[in-house]
């Protein structure tokens, strides 16, 4: 059962008659106890009267998946089995992170009729969000007091990263058609197939001439070449520790996932094979076999309920997970968070045995610049010390990343996915993908 505050208003009521009585000689207590009987009295009596409301059958209408951030609504369908009518209010027992109103909905059915509510959602984490049951008061008639039930009905919606990345999506698109369309390269290099034969210009590369073509056409042609397509890309990203760090309004596994969903569109759209790894010491998740448009909707979905574990990665099993999704030449992308050097040891041992039969690109995670103290504030001060080192260390893995012959990439959330896509198009217009 509940109260309401008609109940608490009735029971204040009673000084009036308290004090009227009393001055007629009326012991205040006996008025006092007389008109609390008689409020407990309609109190249960409106509770009795009012109706069952496991006499509800709830069903929901929820849409499978959405975005993080992404408002979206969800539909209580509310039948009254009973032969009373229902009025009162009613709450979804969505988690604090679906982002539900936490007001009460307003409840009225007439018996055998059915009423549609909506709950509008608005996510703030990954993963999947889950209603058991609909906790519903019934008033009774009164309005003094009322039953409260719970209804059983089950309602989840898994919530999926929202790629916030593909804003730059149609600018790389659009360098990648250059590549592989209208402006064709002329240098031959490892990842580059034949494509066409044109006459040379003043400019052009020498050994591209095709000495057989000249004789036959009496004018100096030249051979053009274009990127290969089939090639594989195996994106491993970092689900260990420190991809838990928060940066910005996200952690690092957050920005991780951007730039992986930005690459794999891209690389896509190229014509190339994607895999995916979460991993730390077991995998959390894979995608693999997955070309075409199904690709970034099959990434999103195994990543949605993919969290940071406080472990250390095992980075030899990692790459032994990079060695069987192919063992054919392949760009490899790290998506990890190395920014210290003795946290980075088994990381950097590990690489270069990568990086000998592999085109590794490395990609870590940093906060945003900030600019030094404007005051001579000791907390001030030390904060910015610490930031200064922080930077000093980062680079200094980033430099033995490079030494061990992969590319270090470091950039904030928002820029780090662009950038890891300008490298892959890099390669690829060098032809050394």
């Amino acid at each position: 059962m509940f109260v309401t505050w008609r109940a608490a208003a009735l029971v204040a009521v009673g000084i009036v008659p308290v004090v009227a009585l009393s001055t007629l000689g009326v012991q205040p207590w006996l008025t006092t106890a007389a008109w609390v009987v008689l409020s407990a009295t309609l109190i249960a009596l409106d509770v009795i009267a009012a109706p069952d409301p496991r006499a509800l059958v709830i069903t929901r209408d929820v849409p499978a998946r959405t975005l993080l951030a992404s408002p979206t609504e969800t539909v209580l369908r509310v039948m009254n089995a009973g032969a009373r009518r229902m009025r009162g209010r009613l709450r979804d027992a969505w988690q604090p992170t679906a982002g539900a109103s936490p007001e009460r909905l307003t409840l009225d059915v007439p018996p055998g009729e059915r009423r549609d509510l909506v709950v509008p959602l608005l996510p703030r984490r990954r993963g999947r969000l889950v209603s058991d049951m609909v906790v519903v008061r019934v008033d009774g008639p009164l309005g003094l007091a009322g039953r409260q039930g719970i209804v059983p009905s089950r309602g989840e919606v898994k919530v999926l990263p929202p790629f916030t990345a593909r804003r730059h999506l149609p600018s790389r698109l659009a360098r990648l058609r250059e590549l592989d369309g209208n402006t064709s390269i002329q240098v031959r290099g490892q990842g580059t197939e034949f494509d066409s034969l044109r006459e040379y210009v003043r400019g052009d590369d020498v050994r591209s001439i095709d000495w057989r073509a000249t004789a036959r056409a009496g004018t100096t042609m030249l051979r053009t070449w274009r990127p290969e397509r089939d090639r594989h890309v195996v994106i491993v990203i970092d689900t260990g520790r420190t991809s838990a760090a928060r940066v910005g309004d996200g952690t690092r596994l957050d920005a991780a996932m951007e730039a992986s969903l930005l690459l794999a569109v891209l690389a896509q759209r190229a014509g190339d094979h994607v895999h995916l790894v979460m991993f730390d010491r077991v995998v959390r998740a894979r995608v693999t076999g997955v070309d075409g448009p199904a690709l970034p909707a099959a990434m999103v979905d195994a990543m949605a309920g993919v969290d940071a574990h406080l472990i250390d990665t095992d980075w030899e099993a990692a790459h032994a997970q990079v060695r069987a999704l192919t063992n054919r030449p392949a760009l490899v992308v790290l998506l990890t968070a190395q920014d210290e050097v003795d946290a980075s040891r088994a990381f950097l041992g590990s690489l270069p045995a990568l990086t000998a039969r592999t085109q590794v690109v490395v990609g870590s995670v940093t906060g945003e610049p900030v600019e030094r103290p404007t005051r001579e504030d000791a907390v001030d001060v030390y904060r910015a010390a610490a930031r200064e080192r922080g930077s000093a260390e980062a680079e200094r893995v980033a430099e033995a990343i490079r030494r061990a012959g992969a590319d270090a990439i470091t950039d904030t959330p928002d820029m780090l996915p662009p950038r890891i896509a300008d490298r892959y198009l890099a390669l690829k217009a060098a032809g050394r993908l």
